[in-house]
């Protein structure tokens, strides 16, 4: 089995259920009493959020590309970014080790073409939906038709990430809301929503949508298990 080596705490809410995901994953390929071999870093996200706002992604890309080399140094085989936001800094990470990143559009990106869709609505922080960085490699290196929410529908997604999510907050009324968004997008022509934020699955999922939902936190977690066991 390989050593996965997670950069989480972005935060811990989404961090935890990577653990989950992956040990479940494991026990569900090797038995009862497997469970999966990695390292986590994880990150004050106090820290990684007053970065992010201040738009000081050279800090952010510094401390990210610190903790890749330190689960390398620690004997992962490979590296996971626990979050899609910071996903901006794979490049540098990817350059910054010499073992795999498994990028979390990729496997996303695949799933859904599997499924036979290509229009897809995308959620996620103001950071994910409206810079290139994410949904550039979903259209460029995937083929995929990426629809994002209107400038409000944008500030309501993200605000009630960082505002409740990352906080542990479920709130009905933000369900409602985003039960809305989603449904304007598949208006708009999406075929197939993606939880473009590792938080998001803990407020909405299947039965929120009418069309198909891809969590990137199960999907990411998931390629995470067969890589590491793979022969």
């Amino acid at each position: 089995m390989r050593t996965i080596g997670l950069i989480g705490g972005m935060s811990w809410e989404s961090s935890a259920e990577y653990y989950r995901l992956i040990n479940q994953g494991v026990r569900e390929r090797m038995g009862a009493t497997a469970s999966a071999s990695c390292l986590l870093w994880s990150f004050n996200f106090a820290e990684i959020e007053a970065l992010q706002h201040k738009g000081d992604w050279n800090g952010l890309t510094a401390r990210m590309t610190d903790a890749a080399q330190r689960l390398e140094a620690a004997g992962a085989d490979f590296l996971m970014i626990c979050t899609n936001t910071m996903h901006r800094t794979a490049p540098a990470v990817q350059a910054a080790v010499t073992v795999p990143l498994l990028h979390i559009a990729d496997p996303t990106a695949e799933r859904i073409k599997a499924s036979a869709l290509h229009s897809v609505g995308l959620l996620g922080t103001a950071f994910t939906m409206e810079q290139e960085f994410y949904k550039g490699r979903l259209s460029e290196r995937h083929g995929l038709d990426v629809i994002i929410p209107d400038a409000a529908d944008r500030a309501t997604v993200h605000r009630v990430i960082y505002d409740e999510l990352v906080a542990g907050k479920i709130l009905a009324p933000s369900r409602e809301a985003y039960r809305a968004i989603i449904r304007r997008l598949v208006e708009r022509g999406a075929q197939a929503i993606i939880l473009g934020c590792t938080e998001i699955m803990l407020l909405v999922g299947p039965d929120d949508s009418p069309v198909p939902i891809f969590d990137t936190t199960a999907v990411h977690a998931e390629a995470a298990v067969a890589m590491a066991l793979a022969d």
